[in-house]
């Protein structure tokens, strides 16, 4: 029996049409709190799902300390999927995007200076087009939902999963056999190659580097880091059997799940991935993607 605190999230009105049926997944939230080196204390546990029981509750994404956006296919629906906002200090749901299209994996996109001084935010996340190659398109929306979005590229439409690396590139995962991880300019849509036959997962370091699981090895997949300077890759460690999500603290650790487990790893203190929680007592059976803020961790897993 899940022994989690539910939010009382209402629901607003059915989805409607184009994507996959996704799987059945759930959204938990703990506070986290290193109290040494290797010990984690995770507490104040809230079930997030609650809306969507049976439903896809995915993509977690922190907006700030207190805003997440995630990705939510209703269980009722065989193929569309949006994107909601969970405000999680008012426990208010909103629903975000209500398209024809499906839309995923969101992001807040750093602003330039000039965003800023304007107020102006911004979020993006991967559309799937209508057009008959079901374009995976990479969109812009602002935060204040003033208007529908814009296109972040035109002519690249194989795009996967990716994150941003400041105000004007991106680092995308193609689509493709193998899929690929290039970093493109916003401005100039070129791109620059950086690996083949890579993970979904894409992640910031804190000195503004990003991470990555290379998986093109016969053997163990491979978690580098990647210098989004000069462009060039280096390994950090192996990752967990199977595991390709993590998420990265401020101070540099990395975090990622196996099974109902969540493990840690600095690369400058830790030799191997170290055992933090064991979050089988809240029903928490398959951990996957992981988001990370000041003192919160989101993390999806399902029961089965």
């Amino acid at each position: 029996m899940m022994r989690v605190l539910f939010f009382a999230f209402l629901m607003a009105a059915s989805l409607s049409s184009h994507a996959q049926r996704l799987p059945e997944t759930n959204l938990y939230l703990f506070d986290i709190e290193a109290v040494t080196d290797s010990i984690y204390r995770f507490s104040n546990p809230k079930f997030l799902s609650g809306f969507n029981l049976g439903g896809y509750n995915n993509q977690p994404s922190f907006v700030n300390d207190d805003e997440l956006y995630i990705t939510v296919q209703m269980p009722s629906d065989t193929t569309q999927s949006d994107i909601f906002a969970l405000d999680l200090a008012n426990e208010k749901l909103t629903r975000v995007t209500q398209t024809l299209e499906s839309e995923f994996s969101p992001y807040f996109i750093p602003p330039t200076d000039a965003e800023i001084d304007a107020g102006n935010y911004s979020f993006s996340a991967v559309r799937i087009e209508t057009d008959a190659n079901r374009s995976q398109r990479l969109w812009r929306f602002p935060m204040d939902r003033s208007n529908k979005g814009s296109l972040v590229f035109r002519t690249i439409d194989n795009i996967g999963y990716y994150h941003w690396v400041g105000a004007r590139r991106v680092a995308l995962f193609l689509v493709g056999t193998p899929h690929r991880l290039v970093v493109a300019d916003t401005r100039t849509e070129t791109t620059v190659d950086i690996a083949s036959d890579i993970g979904r997962c894409i992640q910031p370091l804190p000195n503004g580097n990003l991470a990555y699981v290379d998986k093109s090895s016969s053997g163990s997949w491979l978690l580098k880091r990647l210098d989004t300077r000069f462009y060039r890759s280096q390994l950090i460690t192996a990752t967990l059997p199977g595991s390709e999500d993590f998420a990265v603290l401020e101070d540099g650790t990395f975090l990622m799940g196996s099974g109902s487990k969540l493990y840690k790893l600095h690369p400058r203190k830790d030799n191997s991935w170290i055992e933090i929680a064991d979050l089988s007592y809240y029903g928490i059976l398959n951990i996957s993607r992981l988001a990370v803020t000041d003192g919160k961790i989101a993390l999806v897993g399902s029961g089965r």
